[in-house]
């Protein structure tokens, strides 16, 4: 007897994807936390290997061979230490209160309801529970609801929730950190790429020139901007995502994502500064920005947005 086909309508209606994410919600609340901190142990991993060279250090930095082995011996017992920390990564270990280690069970990590059942407190040592972990599970679930209700119960809205869940994880990481991982920026990019070329999202041709003039747009402000004060204005991650972008959304949506992006991006770091709230060197990361303009063009659409702009 054949399998009956599946009900999309059902299992992509606004709420089951709402449903799966919170789910996906929580599972970014690890990433946002963890990413980081992986690619700092890579990062110090990578840099001992470079420094128990002696002989790279003294031919590439000038250094005294003598005092290059010095280095590398009292390097080389940092670098066996790294190696021995334990596994450290996206699924290992569980989760645990960061103040007590307490472990968390499964019905204190289910999404927002968890964090409610605790009135916002570790069950162990009763420290506060940050709200953002229960704001980004809310917003990832309304927003897999809303792509439901755009783009209807299809398996191609699969697709832009992945879109989604990565713009929420690459923003929060880069206001966390200022860092947008090529883990996920380059992956987005491709999906976008392959999307188009497949027929599922936008032609491919838009999407290629929008991965184009996504990224050559800010490298090309990038060094007119450093060439004019010597300074770096931002990060290579910037360009990168902006690429992302253009492969899901269209090279026409670059302007306007940049432009809605740098104008909040102003007002957020105005805002900031008049609050005392600037972090170290004065700066807003842009990625947070660009990402949400990002969305606001998704749900829009590009014909909405043109015409804000007069453009349609």
């Amino acid at each position: 007897m054949p399998l009956a086909p599946l009900d999309w309508s059902v299992w992509l209606s606004p709420w089951a994807l709402g449903v799966f994410g919170l789910c996906i919600g929580s599972f970014l609340n690890v990433v946002i936390h963890r990413l980081p901190l992986m690619l700092e142990r890579q990062w110090l991993h990578e840099s001992a290997a470079q420094l128990t060279d002696a002989q790279a250090m003294a031919r590439g930095a000038g250094v005294p061979l003598s005092d290059a082995e010095k280095l590398a011996k009292a390097v080389d017992v940092y670098g066996t230490q790294i190696e021995a920390l334990p596994p450290f990564g996206i699924s290992k270990p569980r989760s645990r209160c960061p103040h007590c280690g307490h472990q968390l069970r499964w019905h204190e990590n289910l999404p927002v309801i968890g964090w409610l059942r605790l009135s916002g407190k570790c069950a162990a040592c009763k420290a506060p529970i940050s709200k953002r972990y229960p704001l980004i599970e809310a917003i990832t679930g309304l927003a897999f609801a809303a792509l439901s209700w755009r783009f209807g119960a299809q398996p191609t809205t699969l697709l832009w929730c992945g879109f989604v869940a990565a713009l929420v994880a690459l923003a929060m990481i880069d206001w966390d950190t200022t860092l947008l991982p090529d883990a996920i920026n380059q992956p987005l990019l491709w999906a976008g790429l392959i999307a188009a070329l497949m027929g599922w999202t936008i032609p491919l041709d838009k999407a290629v020139i929008g991965t184009l003039a996504g990224y050559l747009s800010l490298w090309s402000i990038y060094w007119l901007f450093k060439l004019a004060t010597g300074k770096e204005g931002m990060g290579f991650g910037d360009f990168k995502l902006l690429a992302a972008l253009g492969a899901w959304l269209g090279w026409q949506m670059i302007l306007p994502i940049v432009l809605g992006a740098s104008a909040i991006g102003a007002i957020v770091g105005i805002a900031m500064k008049m609050n005392a709230k600037l972090r170290e060197g004065r700066y807003v990361p842009f990625g947070p920005f660009l990402a949400g303009g990002g969305l606001v063009v998704l749900f829009a659409g590009q014909q909405t947005v043109l015409g804000w702009l007069g453009w349609a």
